[in-house]
């Protein structure tokens, strides 16, 4: 069972990493709804890695309490330390590339901020609140 787990693991990860370099693409594209249409795949995806994650923590506890005398490299064999290794490689290359799409995320939401204050200034009250104040760019005449 840990080989299936550690494999529809991995398979998670490399579907959350294409997700994001698809991301990536999009909001440099300006492709914003095709974006949002990918989110909820997206917290499906990370929800049945993380679930996925746990039972592998299960089972490597389960073959450890059921042979305490035993090395945990002995317990587990080559193909399965191997696909341990793999499963820290692709969540290493996960984090970089959500590191990455979060560069221009903030970039865009401060642009985004930025030319709504513009059009629409508001004038912070000390702790009161927000005050708009009469827009720049705008003007009503009645």
């Amino acid at each position: 069972m840990l080989k299936h787990y550690l494999d529809k693991a991995l398979e998670d990860l490399d579907t959350l990493i294409n997700l994001t370099q698809m991301d990536i693409d999009d909001i440099k594209a300006a492709r914003h709804d095709e974006m949002f249409d990918r989110i909820k795949t997206k917290e499906h995806t990370l929800l049945t890695f993380e679930n996925r994650k746990s039972l592998i923590d299960n089972e490597i506890t389960n073959i450890v309490k059921t042979n305490p005398d035993s090395e945990l490299e002995e317990l587990l064999g080559e193909d399965i330390r191997r696909q341990l290794e793999e499963l820290r490689t692709k969540l290493e290359e996960l984090q970089e590339i959500n590191r990455y799409y979060a560069r221009f995320v903030i970039t865009v939401g401060e642009f985004y901020n930025a030319l709504y204050e513009e059009m629409l200034p508001i004038e912070k009250d000390g702790y009161t609140g927000k005050n708009a104040k009469a827009a720049s760019l705008i003007e009503v005449r009645a």
